[in-house]
């Protein structure tokens, strides 16, 4: 893939959420939409012509205690559905995503669907997938 068509696949995907003067990229190969509850991230790389497409689960403030990122590996295992995605963690930004990575131009409606499945994904695991990982890794008070 490379840049127009990833290009072109996130303006589509961008207009078929109401966002009709979104540029898509950036020049730097990044993008973004927040709707509703999710947030998704696409990034161009240029080196391996992929689109890596995130759905943010969570934004930890520091890094996650011990035990929360495997059990959030534990979820996926287990197969709670990840609309596509795989479970990410971010060092950098702190942040947890479903994740998936496009390395070849899909037709534009199922990429739609796809990236869809993923923010709805990450909604649930924003949610009821996270309160059942910190149930079990957090201790309760007494």
């Amino acid at each position: 893939m490379n840049i127009e068509e990833a290009q072109r696949l996130v303006q589509s995907f961008m207009r078929a959420q109401g966002e009709q003067n979104s540029p898509g990229l950036n020049p730097q190969g990044f993008g973004g939409l927040a709707k509703g509850a999710a947030q998704v991230y696409f990034e161009f790389v240029q080196d391996s012509g992929e689109l890596k497409c995130s759905a943010l689960i969570y934004r930890f403030r520091d890094a996650p205690r011990p035990g929360v990122l495997d059990g959030f590996r534990a979820e996926e295992k287990a197969g709670t559905d990840t609309g596509g995605g795989a479970v990410d963690y971010e060092q950098e930004s702190k942040s947890l995503f479903l994740s998936r990575t496009y390395t070849t131009v899909p037709p534009e409606q199922s990429f739609a669907i796809g990236v869809q499945k993923l923010m709805d994904a990450s909604v649930i695991w924003g949610d009821s997938v996270f309160e059942r990982v910190a149930a079990k890794v957090i201790p309760a008070k007494k």
